[in-house]
Protein backbone atom coordinates (compact mmCIF):
# COMPACT_ATOMS: atom_id res chain seq x y z
CA UNK A 1 0.00 0.00 0.00
CA UNK A 2 0.72 3.44 -0.52
CA UNK A 3 2.51 5.80 2.16
CA UNK A 4 3.12 9.15 3.22
CA UNK A 5 5.77 11.11 5.19
CA UNK A 6 4.36 13.21 7.50
CA UNK A 7 6.59 15.92 9.54
CA UNK A 8 5.80 17.77 12.48
CA UNK A 9 6.37 21.75 11.86
CA UNK A 10 4.90 23.16 15.19
CA UNK A 11 4.45 22.43 18.49
CA UNK A 12 1.50 20.65 20.18
CA UNK A 13 0.94 23.02 22.93
CA UNK A 14 -1.81 25.22 23.87
CA UNK A 15 -3.79 23.05 20.98
CA UNK A 16 -6.72 20.77 22.16
CA UNK A 17 -6.60 17.62 24.12
CA UNK A 18 -7.87 16.33 20.56
CA UNK A 19 -5.23 17.62 18.29
CA UNK A 20 -2.64 16.11 20.50
CA UNK A 21 -4.22 13.19 20.75
CA UNK A 22 -3.94 13.21 16.69
CA UNK A 23 -0.68 13.62 16.39
CA UNK A 24 0.44 10.92 18.89
CA UNK A 25 -2.05 8.83 16.66
CA UNK A 26 0.19 9.36 13.58
CA UNK A 27 3.28 8.59 15.82
CA UNK A 28 4.62 12.72 16.06
CA UNK A 29 6.18 13.50 19.13
CA UNK A 30 9.14 16.00 18.18
CA UNK A 31 9.14 18.95 16.27
CA UNK A 32 10.53 18.83 13.10
CA UNK A 33 10.17 14.48 13.44
CA UNK A 34 9.04 12.60 9.99
CA UNK A 35 7.10 9.87 10.23
CA UNK A 36 5.79 7.51 7.52
CA UNK A 37 2.57 5.99 7.25
CA UNK A 38 -0.18 4.58 4.89
CA UNK A 39 -1.85 6.29 2.69
CA UNK A 40 -6.04 5.31 3.72
CA UNK A 41 -9.09 7.86 4.24
CA UNK A 42 -8.44 7.60 7.61
CA UNK A 43 -4.76 8.87 7.80
CA UNK A 44 -5.47 11.50 5.33
CA UNK A 45 -8.65 12.75 7.92
CA UNK A 46 -6.49 12.85 11.05
CA UNK A 47 -3.98 14.73 8.94
CA UNK A 48 -6.48 17.15 7.51
CA UNK A 49 -7.76 17.50 11.13
CA UNK A 50 -4.27 18.63 12.28
CA UNK A 51 -2.87 20.79 8.53
CA UNK A 52 -1.58 23.35 10.81
CA UNK A 53 0.67 21.64 13.03
CA UNK A 54 1.82 19.45 10.08
CA UNK A 55 3.19 19.12 6.27
CA UNK A 56 3.59 16.29 4.03
CA UNK A 57 6.83 15.52 2.59
CA UNK A 58 7.38 14.63 -0.61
Amino acid sequence: MATIKVQQIKSKIGYPKDQKATLQALGLRKISQIVEVEDTPSTRGMIRKVHHLVTVVD
